[in-house]
């Protein structure tokens, strides 16, 4: 089973994304702000995780950044999960280390898709998704 961390910050939608990824048949671990999101990176070692990028006590840019730098975290897959959906916002997000981006809010059978080859992706490809 393939284990997902979730750094979401709005009960919502992390609710919301957790109990589908879960009946999917995902393993989803949450974490609820930046800090606790690289923290939970290093030692839960998710498959992939899905990084919001307006997050309290640092923000996904910085988080994504630290887990690309740290080499026990450097190979796993971030998908930005972003209401920032503005020219540039995309390039902004794999400029700080994530390797696909999913505009909010969220389609979750893209989401599903993106997910599913992020984990098939070798690592360090740019698989971003237009």
């Amino acid at each position: 089973m393939a284990k997902l961390l979730l750094v979401e910050d709005h009960e919502e939608i992390w609710d919301f994304l957790s109990r589908r990824l879960k009946r999917r048949g995902f393993d989803v671990v949450l974490a609820f702000d930046g800090r606790q999101g690289v923290e939970m990176a290093r030692s839960e070692r998710p498959d992939v995780i899905l990084l919001d990028m307006n997050l309290p006590v640092i923000d996904g840019w910085t988080a994504a950044r630290e887990l690309k730098a740290g080499g026990e975290t450097a190979a796993i897959p971030i998908i930005a999960l972003t209401a920032h959906a503005m020219s540039g916002d995309r390039e902004k997000t794999l400029q700080a280390g994530c390797d696909d981006y999913h505009p909010k809010p969220v389609d979750f059978s893209r989401l599903l898709t993106q997910i599913d080859s992020a984990m098939q992706r070798p690592a360090g490809t740019d698989g971003g998704t237009p």
